[in-house]
This record gives structure tokens, sequence and C-alpha cells, in this order.
């Protein structure tokens, strides 16, 4: 991705140059560029969204896109591919003439951020589709190479392997070192992907010397994967020599999508070690989502600040209006205070019903939660231990028929719950599927209300039950973390994940999702990065609603 911004940031320098004066005058553009060539991209993009607003006050459209473009190029580089997806087909509305040298420049550049927020999204044909608009705008020879490499790259991807290699053999004509060693290094893996007995190693060593000889960092870590790759199915140790070796440069590059990538096929290709080098995989994982969903929410909240300040200028504006026309204002209250009366009397009426729908679902929720879950986890315990004692069984009956006597009021005893929490979950763990409890203390619950440490226990059962029936999972985690604000807890599995989140939620997550609402909290549902699920629970020590 280094390299896909190198040419987006050159494609703008060039359009910069020849821009209007009224653009270059802006204070707040010239901050914004000023932090972007220093890389402070958190500032730069801060000055960018000002910037953009004082240039459509003052019609400037082209201003306005670059403003735009260079938000987008800002969020797709940290890992904000939505946004930027966003930011830049919001500049194409402000890109009118086509035909200008100016405007096919930004178009370039624009099309181009499309195309690798739309690739890392795994949207390959929306990518490709970005690509070939932008090759269009593209100007001099070298960007072009570097466009058909791109494309062709992307083409290898969705299995076009022929159209691949027309692109790829125009790429190979670039002047630039870096860019000739991608093109031949892609070129040599489309011609064996489509003919096995064609032998590509003289070009990927080829290109693996050129990237040597020119301290190519993310080139060389490319030609690492590629003959790991080659050689995973012909020599099982050299293809993990190669994966070691992307690992070791993607952590001298500070790269860690590539140590990801890396790690992914050293757990494939050295068993001996999968728990130390998954621990590895999930640490770097976590710290890039993290990351990530960071940046996401301070670009929504730099919009979401510049939108409120502006929100306050036009009321102060319309608070002068109202001053000269008091009579409209005051015509205008009436109705709109008798607007609201009536919307609030439906409204009322409508939580009546939902407080009686409410109710209904409440005890359904218990018995689902409280019955069904306690017989599945109580099979569950049978199946995972089968030298079980009848005492122990008839116990665990005894305890579900005391929960459901009253179905009201679930009553684990409190002096008895921390064990009985770290038993219940260890209880799900197998030889076919490993439940690991990590940073569990019993004191953990210290300062945590009863009713919150119970609806928990309820919602984590049903979080096991849910995975034991639909994951498929090898390995699940179950971590807590505590602070002086907030207890956390975080499930990860490496099973096959939820698909369609929206359209799949079920009794289960319904009764989750409530549960966790019921106490002041939020949780959250996620890809694994690394295959499986994701969710993260945030209870507050002080509730949210006191």
């Amino acid at each position: 991705m280094k390299n896909f911004f190198l040419i987006t940031i050159l494609l703008i320098i060039s359009s910069c140059k020849r821009d209007n004066k009224k653009t270059e005058d802006n204070v707040n553009f010239q901050k914004a560029f000023i932090c972007r060539e220093s890389q402070s991209y958190d500032s730069a993009f801060y000055y960018y969204n000002l910037a953009k607003n004082d240039l459509i006050t003052i019609n400037d459209s082209v201003g306005t896109a670059r403003s735009l473009i260079n938000m987008g190029m800002i969020q797709t580089k940290k890992g904000d591919f939505l946004g930027g997806i966003e930011s830049s087909l919001e500049a194409n509305k402000y890109i009118k003439k086509k035909d200008d040298k100016i405007n096919k420049n930004l178009l370039a550049t624009n099309y181009t951020n499309l195309a690798i927020s739309s690739n890392a999204l795994r949207n390959f044909n929306d990518a490709l589709s970005f690509y070939l608009i932008a090759i269009k705008y593209v100007e001099g020879k070298e960007n072009t190479y570097i466009c058909y490499n791109n494309i062709g790259d992307l083409l290898i991807t969705l299995d076009s392997l022929k159209l691949a290699k027309t692109y790829l053999e125009k790429a190979t004509l670039a002047d630039s070192a870096v860019n000739y060693s991608r093109a031949i290094n892609n070129l040599a893996k489309a011609k064996y992907l489509d003919d096995k007995n064609y032998n590509p190693l003289p070009e990927f060593y080829k290109a693996l010397e050129i990237r040597q000889k020119n301290n190519d960092g993310e080139g060389l870590n490319s030609s690492f994967e590629t003959l790991s790759t080659y050689y995973y199915d012909k020599d099982k140790k050299l293809s993990l020599e190669y994966a070691q070796k992307m690992l070791k440069e993607a952590i001298q590059n500070n790269s860690p999508d590539d140590q990801i990538t890396a790690l992914k096929r050293i757990i494939r290709l050295d068993p001996k070690n999968y728990f130390r080098n998954f621990i590895k995989l999930d640490s770097i994982s976590d710290r890039v989502q993290t990351l990530r969903n960071k940046h996401k929410s301070q670009f929504a909240m730099v919009r979401y600040d510049v939108a409120q300040k502006d929100a306050e200028n036009q009321r102060l504006i319309s608070q002068d209006l109202i001053k000269s026309v008091g009579i409209s204002a005051l015509i205008l209250l009436l109705l709109g205070t008798t607007y609201w009366y009536i919307k609030r009397q439906k409204q009322l009426k409508q939580e009546k019903e939902l407080e009686v729908k409410n109710t209904q679902l409440e005890m359904s929720k218990k018995v689902h939660d409280v019955v069904a879950n306690g017989l599945y986890h109580m099979m569950i315990d049978v199946q995972n231990n089968p030298e079980m004692d009848k005492t122990k069984i008839l116990n665990d009956i005894e305890k579900m028929y005391e929960e459901s006597r009253d179905i009201s009021h679930e009553n684990i005893a409190e002096k008895d719950f921390a064990p009985r929490f770290i038993n219940m979950i260890t209880s799900y763990s197998s030889e076919e599927q490993r439940v690991l409890p990590v940073s569990y203390k019993e004191n953990i619950w210290e300062n945590i209300p009863y009713n919150t440490q119970l609806e928990l226990y309820y919602i984590i059962r049903e979080i096991l039950v849910n995975m034991k029936k639909h994951s498929k999972a090898k390995l699940a985690s179950v971590k807590f973390e505590k602070n002086d604000k907030n207890l956390i807890i975080r499930y990860t599995d490496n099973g096959v994940g939820i698909a369609n989140l929206e359209q799949q939620k079920g009794t289960g997550i319904h009764n989750t999702e409530n549960r966790i609402e019921s106490i002041g909290g939020d949780i959250t549902f996620e890809k694994n990065p690394t295959g499986g699920l994701i969710i993260e629970i945030t209870i507050p020590i002080q509730s949210k609603y006191v």
C-alpha cells in the first residue's frame, strides 16, 4: 500500500502546482499541506476538513475536491477504507470539467484511492472498475506502467490470468527499478498460475535481486511471500524459510499487515510452535484492529465537530433572523408545540404497548437463557467429562431446578459465583474445541453489582453455547481486563464467524444485546482479521445511566 500512496501523492502534487491561487492562499489548506508533508496525518485531515468547508463557501470546486481527495487518501492510509471511499465519492461531485488537465490529475488520484480502498475491502470487481477509470486520466508513461501493474495484479486475484499477462507485459516497460521488479514478479506469477509447467524462478529471483539492491523493503516482502507460496507444495522447509524472512523484513519495516500474512503462513508450516505464533498473530491483529478503529473514530469526530461548529454559526444567524420576524417565529413555535404534543401522545401510547410486549419477551428470554442454555451447558459438561459421577449430575440438575423455580429471579448463590463462573467457561473446553480463560481472577468481581455479575454469567454462557453449536472453532479464548472505569471481556475464536450479521440476529444474539443494555454496557460483534469472530463486552464500573 505504501507504493500506492506514493503514486497518489505524486499525482496530487502535480495537480497542486497548476491549481488556482485562491486555494493556495487558504490558511487551513496551507496548514494541511505542511502537516501532510511531515506525515502528521491526523492534523492534516483536520485542516483539510476545515479547508474544504472554507472553499465550499467561496465556490472553489477544484480546491474543495483537492481537500476531499487528500482526506480520502489519509483515511485509506490509516485503514478507514469505507471512510476513504466516502470522501473520494464526495470529491467527484466537485470535479466538473473532466477534460481539464488539473481535473484529470485529480480524477486519476481519486479513482486510484477508490480502487485501493475497494481492494482492501476485498471488493475486487469494484477495485478493477476504478483502476480502469483511473488509467483514462493518468498522465506520464511511468504512472501509466504503474497502473498497468496494479490492474494486472488485481486480475491475478480475479483469476483472469491471460488478461493479467497482457497488462503486466506492458508494465515491464517501466524505467524505475522498483516498478520494473514489481512487474516482472507479477508477470512470472501470472504465467506460472496459467501454466504449471512454466518455471517462474528466474524472474522471481531477478525481482528479489533488484529489490535487495535498491533496499526496497515492501518489495522484499512481496518477493518472500511469492517464493514462500511457490514452494508451499514443493518444499515445506524452504517455504517456511521465506515466510520467516518475510516476517523479519515486515518487523523491520514496521508493516503489521505483512507480519500478519507471514505469521499465517508460518503457523501452517510450523505446527510445533503453533501456540507461540498464534499468540503473536492474535496480538498483532488485535493491535491493528484497535488502531484502525481509533482512526475511524477520530476521522468521524473531526467531521462531526466541524459540522457542529458550522451548525452553531448557522444557529446564530438564525437567531438574528428570528428577532426580526418575531410574530412569524411565535406562530411557528405554537405550531411546533402542537405537533410535538400530538406526537408525544402517540409516542406514549406506543411505549405502553411496547412495555407489554417487552414483558412477554423478558419471560421468553429467561426461559431461553436459564432453561435451554442450562440444559445445553449440562449436556456439554457430560459430553466433555464422560466419567462424571451421578452425584455431580444430580447436583447440577438440582441447581438448574432452583434457578428455574422462579423464572423471574435467577439465584446463583453469590458466595459461589466466582468459582462457578470459571467452571462454567472451562466446562466448554474439550480436546476438539479448546476454550481458554485469560487473566481471570476471582477478585475481578469486586465493585461489580451482583445483578451485573449474574447477567454476565448468562451472556458468556450464551456466547459459548453458540460457539459449540455454530462456530466450528478449534480454539476460543475469553479474556478479562479491568481498569478504574470499565470491566472488559473479550471473546475470540478462529471459527467460521457470523455471515450477514444483521440478518442473522436470532433469539440468542437479541437476548445478549438486551442483557448488556440492561446493565448499562456495550457489546460489539466483528470479524476476526485472522478468521472467526471477536465479541467485546464493556461494562462501566459506574453505570453510564447514573
